[in-house]
């Protein structure tokens, strides 16, 4: 018995210790005890992943308080996390930069002693009276190059199941690994609690990340975003670990697109949070294979691609069953799903935009909530918050993919990117070639920001890949490994720019309705596999009209004009040029190591738009395009 398992002896019960002696990883016994002198729990319980103890995390989620049952329909539970916590915060999440090292200074950072002091500070006795749980888990499928071990030792019961739902388990793996095998950890604690067993420490609220040691620390936060240390968190961390071998962590979604003859072709996308990301993934009649985060890698020349977790941590607001029929169904039926920040009312969940008249009053995060209550400073406070969320395995999907446990991944066909873009690119088009495309529409992504981030809503601003905030690397060297990875693939996958949300120049009106996204799919599925012709814009290749028509006509019974198609791939050469500009501006001010086939790449779609001005004019229709 090695010196931490010794001193543990005298901390754990016997079951326990036995169930963490099995394991032979020394770092894991370092890690357990180092969190427990620390943090000061009255008790310790180790998941080793029987059904039993998975039961018995849910059963303790809601007999503590942390969620409750009080719903009509069958495995359902309800949280509520504090008002000034609800969604990712920026501001707290830092990195731990030790003397000597550097980072972008774009990225939120400390000083690494002056961080770990202060972190250390918060967590200190911060499990009194409390329960520790130590909960084993998997990034990617399990005995897959793409596997990563994980560990988390938390307070929380509510994260332990959250955990569970998002993530394969891993103590079985655990149990196999060297002595010497690195793995991501995280120390967690909600901090001091309520009586709603809410965190209420939010001056407090930390959320720091120690790439030096693969650790993250998260303190006096329950929103799942902030401590479920394997979400951006971990992916800040995998980041660097890829960097340093070659392949890419992404904040990616996956889902297969049927089509002719029985074929399915894979799609990765990135999309910040409340862009379509989610909905596109559940697409009805595909399949999804992830929601939110990716492993990418160069397997045999092929690119390939796999989901991180194994459930959705998803945005609720506007899921109706007009437009997401697949999820809310789910989201209607008995099963394991966690509702996080909705208003209760006779027993039942209610959001915004679920496609029904919301009750008048009933509780949510703010406590009991009538129609009119107002916040400290006098704001409206609505019914349910706008990031609002619902947790549930992905195996619960009846179009989960069959290929999510492939050890393998899936091969991928076309990689998008698409943001909250009300006034540039058109609904969808694909890149020239890989660096047009990766470059042009992913590093060049512009959006508006949402109640995803605090504090962060209606703002606009560049957000590279869609991953800018979780960049543990010089932003430069990111998207160099991006231009690298393509160069090195047999055959790239197509890439494609996409935009659920242009609207109109005069009346403001959006030009796409939120089931559009389809066809703009079922589309790219017919350019990968070569079945369509487009036309060959300045900012990249766009459908033809006459694809369009049946496609729309099939998929959403609609009767699609021409006018309705000049308006949305109209190109609007005045405003492009303004967002290659605010582009530049960005990567000027904040990427100081941009690669110089980002400039060059901007440039010649520059010089496109300015020689198509000088033949047709500011705003181009589609027909005077070319095909090819």
């Amino acid at each position: 018995m090695n010196k931490y398992l010794e001193q543990l002896g005298s901390k754990l019960d016997e079951i326990e210790l036995k169930k963490l002696s099995k394991i032979q990883n020394t770092k894991v016994h370092q890690f357990v005890l180092e969190s427990i002198e620390l943090c000061n729990p009255q008790k310790v319980f180790i998941c080793s992943d029987t059904p039993s103890e998975v039961a018995y995390i849910k059963h303790m989620a809601i007999a503590s308080g942390e969620e409750s049952a009080a719903l009509s329909t069958p495995g359902h539970t309800f949280h509520f996390d504090g008002p000034r916590d609800q969604g990712r915060d920026r501001e707290v999440t830092k990195f731990l930069v030790p003397k000597g090292d550097s980072l972008p200074p774009a990225l939120k950072q400390i000083d690494r002693e002056e961080g770990l002091k202060e972190i250390i500070s918060h967590h200190k006795d911060s499990m009194k009276g409390k329960t520790m749980i130590v909960i084993f888990l998997l990034l990617g499928p399990a005995d897959s190059v793409f596997t990563i071990p994980c560990m988390e030792c938390t307070d929380s019961w509510y994260v332990s199941h959250s955990v569970d739902l998002l993530y394969r388990r891993g103590y079985q793996k655990f149990c196999k690994i060297s002595k010497d095998t690195d793995f991501l950890k995280t120390l967690h604690s909600a901090g001091k609690l309520n009586e709603n067993m809410v965190s209420v420490e939010y001056d407090k609220k930390r959320i720091y990340i120690d790439y030096t040691t693969n650790t993250v620390y998260s303190v006096n936060t329950q929103y799942a975003g902030n401590s479920i240390g394997f979400k951006k968190q971990a992916l800040r961390l995998a980041i660097r670990k890829a960097h340093k071998e070659g392949w890419l962590a992404e904040h990616f979604m996956i889902l297969g697109v049927k089509g002719k003859n029985g074929r399915k072709t894979y799609f990765a996308g990135a999309f910040p949070s409340a862009s379509g990301k989610t909905s596109t993934a559940m697409l009805p009649g595909e399949t999804i294979l992830a929601d939110d985060l990716a492993y990418v890698k160069n397997i045999d020349g092929e690119c390939r691609a796999v989901n991180v977790e194994c459930g959705i941590f998803g945005i609720i607001q506007n899921v109706n069953p007009g437009d997401d029929p697949l999820i809310y169904q789910i989201l209607t039926q008995p099963g394991d799903i966690i509702f996080s920040n909705v208003l209760i009312k006779d027993e039942k969940p209610w959001w915004l935009g679920m496609g029904c008249e919301l009750p008048k009053e009933g509780i949510n995060y703010s406590g009991k909530w009538w129609e009119g209550k107002t916040d400290e400073n006098g704001d409206n406070i609505l019914p349910s918050h706008k990031n609002a969320r619902y947790t549930v395995s992905l195996k619960a999907l009846p179009n989960c993919d069959p290929e999510l446990e492939n050890p393998k991944g899936v091969k991928l066909g076309g990689i998008m990117f698409g943001g909250r873009d009300y006034r540039g690119y058109v609904p969808v088009q694909q890149g020239l070639d890989w660096a047009h495309g990766i470059l042009a529409y992913g590093a060049a992504l512009e959006t508006e920001t949402t109640f995803a981030t605090v504090g962060q809503e209606g703002k606009h601003e560049i957000n590279v890949m869609s991953i800018q905030d979780f960049v543990s690397i010089p932003l430069g060297q990111y998207i160099k490994n991006y231009l690298e990875f393509g160069k090195k693939l047999n055959k790239v996958p197509l890439v494609f720019g996409v935009n659920y949300f242009l609207r109109d120049l005069k009346t403001g009106a959006y030009l796409n309705t939120r089931r559009d996204k389809y066809v703009w799919v079922k589309w790219m599925e017919l350019r990968v596999n070569n079945d369509v012709k487009a036309r060959e814009t300045p900012t990249g290749l766009i459908p033809l009209y006459e694809d369009l028509v049946p496609l729309f006509k099939q998929l959403l019974g609609k009767d699609y004009t021409k006018e309705e198609h000049v308006k949305q791939f109209t190109i609007r050469v005045p405003e492009n040029l303004l967002k290659i500009e605010r582009v530049k501006e960005f990567l000027k001010a904040e990427v100081s190591d941009a690669p110089q086939e980002l400039f060059d790449v901007l440039d010649e779609q520059k010089g496109r738009l300015v020689k198509a001005k000088e033949r047709f004019g500011n705003y181009i229709s589609p027909e005077n395009f070319e095909i090819v």
